[in-house]
């Protein structure tokens, strides 16, 4: 399966950068093709330009700026996202590429007022992911990145089969609860 790992974290060393290395590899083990995003070693520029908002729905136009990572996303038959939770949202440079890149034409079109999801060719979706704060502090809020990956995203791309690994608490973590939750990612993404 072609899958598309999309990774938003800017410190090489980071644990973040751990469950990436760890989500990459063990997806290359078990014989995908993985096309590995990692949006702050690309530079992806996160911001969507007065020009770009102008012609969104221009069809035609829209993806010009962007084209290259469109053209990453609808060749794929899985993504998943490896991103650090900051204030209770995605990482901005992750938020942009959403704005920028699940584009009108993209991963959904306009019929008669209504939008249709277009990622339908996208299998299966996996979030792994970290937290600051408790499990009970993020649903405290609302826990928006969870409602975004089962809500938003499952909906653009036709209701995949979801996977959300989270290891909360990390404010508070330990060297054992780290080497836990990256053996449990290691393990979902080589049965991925």
């Amino acid at each position: 399966m072609r899958v598309l790992v999309i990774h938003a974290h800017p410190v090489e060393t980071s644990y973040n950068a751990a469950l990436h290395a760890a989500v990459v590899s063990s997806l290359t083990k078990a014989g995908h093709a993985v096309d590995d995003l990692s949006l702050y070693a690309e530079r992806f520029d996160p911001v969507l330009t007065r020009e770009e908002r102008i012609g969104y729905h221009d069809l035609a136009h829209n993806r010009a700026g962007v084209a290259p990572y469109v053209d990453r996303l609808l060749a794929a038959e899985a993504i998943v996202f490896v991103y650090p939770v900051w204030n209770y949202g995605l990482p901005a440079i992750l938020k942009g590429f959403v704005d920028r890149v699940f584009l009108p034409g993209v991963s959904f079109v306009m019929k008669d007022g209504k939008v249709v999801p277009t990622l339908t060719h996208i299998r299966k979706l996996a979030v792994v992911t970290t937290y600051g704060g408790t499990r009970f502090r993020a649903i405290l809020a609302g826990d928006p990145p969870r409602k975004i990956a089962e809500r938003v995203f499952r909906v653009t791309m036709g209701f995949p089969r979801l996977t959300y690994l989270a290891h909360y608490d990390m404010n508070r973590s330990t060297d054992a609860t780290r080497s836990a939750f990256l053996a449990k990612v290691t393990h979902a993404m080589a049965a991925f």
